[in-house]
């Protein structure tokens, strides 16, 4: 982990967050500034900048947390279909450089793109 990251500090437990799950590897959260009723973001403990940086070390960790997903998902009353979402690097969006899976649902979930 690293001391400086955000993210890092909520899995070590330095910030609090609401926690949904919790193991060796993978900690869950819901997100503080939900863009939908459900709004939680899966992360792994190792700090992982984004999935730019992913390797095949980290291919346990990655397949885990995508296998996580829709559990926690389901769990959190979104039996119907939820929105995954990865931003990757600055370019891709990315405003907090640990690697995390938005899950994201319930309510009206609008399109990602606008089609003409």
């Amino acid at each position: 982990m690293s001391e400086d990251c955000i993210f890092c500090k909520i899995a070590r437990g330095e910030i609090p967050s609401k926690k949904v799950y919790e193991d060796e590897d993978v900690f869950v959260f819901h997100d503080i500034n939900p863009v939908a009723p459900v709004h939680f973001m899966l992360i792994p403990k190792i700090h992982l900048p984004s999935l730019l940086e992913a390797e095949e070390c980290h291919a346990a960790v990655l397949g885990k947390m995508l296998v996580l997903a829709p559990k926690l998902a389901k769990e959190q009353g979104l039996e119907k279909g939820f929105r995954t979402v990865i931003n990757s690097g600055k370019g891709g969006g990315q405003e907090v450089f640990h690697l995390h899976i938005h899950i994201i649902g319930g309510g009206n979930i609008p399109p990602m793109v606008k089609r003409t």
